[in-house]
């Protein structure tokens, strides 16, 4: 049987993938920086060692310590009452071939352009609140630094930081005026030599200390992230909904495109993220 809009309104769940989850993933700067991507359509509880044993060297014959005091805790993503992120696109029915598949490409793009934008402000600062996503610079127990555009160096106190705990960080976040403001430090005032790319005609992407860096309008100035990102876990429903609505807008001679999508977000180990901020002057 052939798939239409009317036998078929809700799409397959491979029909779904790739309409809105693998373009999903590559337009998202959170989604597409590495994260620990988990499926679940419930409550998510990722359990995780908070004191472990306490080894040591024992002689032959001789009594090996036991540890008593081991705790556990818990990181819970995916909640019952986290809310999902929802839209309705209205498109007239000339734009809609026969087949529910062949949908626009002009209005997927915007579809995913859409909720990208609105699930990276949450995965990145979104405040947690009325049930919404905790993103990464409000979330608590991170490593804390100073950001100074004018000074480099605080970039690599925000990596000796990680380092000092034995966190290999393998991302930078920050916005596209702080990453301006940096690439603009000279090596001196009487000289005109970048300080970050001292040959501009060497292909080295956009790296900084040898970190690629993403650059972002999701943050605002003076605020930028450094992290393992194999730490940063996030939950996605699996059973996002792509809907065909026939019927509502059949006066207009419309057809309604209905998407819902839900994420959340935690940090596995926080102190693993590095979040700094300008000085207040």
């Amino acid at each position: 049987m052939v798939e239409s809009t009317t036998t078929n309104p809700s799409l397959l769940a491979e029909q779904v993938s790739s309409l809105l989850v693998q373009p999903l993933e590559a337009a998202s700067v959170v989604l597409g920086s590495g994260p620990r991507i988990f499926d679940t359509a419930s409550e998510l509880r990722i359990p995780k060692l908070v004191s472990g044993s306490t080894p040591g060297f024992v002689g032959e014959g001789g009594l090996i310590p036991d540890t008593a005091d081991i705790a556990f805790d818990e990181v819970r993503l995916m909640p019952n009452e986290r809310k999902s992120i929802k839209t309705i696109m209205r498109f007239t029915s000339e734009l809609v071939r026969q087949s529910v598949i062949g949908i626009d490409a002009v209005m997927k793009a915007r579809l995913v352009k859409d909720v990208s934008d609105l699930l990276d402000d949450a995965l990145l600062q979104g405040a947690g609140t009325g049930d919404s996503i905790t993103g990464i610079t409000k979330q608590t127990g991170v490593t804390t630094g100073e950001l100074d555009v004018t000074d480099p160096d605080s970039l690599l106190d925000a990596i000796a930081a990680l380092n000092a705990i034995e966190v290999t960080p393998n991302r930078w976040f920050l916005s596209g005026a702080d990453f301006a403001a940096l690439r603009k430090v000279k090596e001196g005032t009487a000289s005109k030599r970048y300080l970050l790319e001292p040959d501009p005609s060497k292909q080295s992407g956009t790296t900084l200390f040898g970190i690629p860096a993403t650059v972002t309008n999701k943050l605002p100035a003076g605020t930028a992230v450094l992290a393992d990102m194999s730490t940063v876990a996030i939950a996605r429903d699996t059973s996002p909904s792509v809907t065909v609505l026939n019927e509502r807008y059949a006066e207009y001679d419309q057809v309604g495109l209905r998407v819902t999508c839900r994420y959340d977000l935690g940090l596995l180990h926080p102190e693993a993220v590095s979040v700094l901020t300008a000085e207040t002057p």
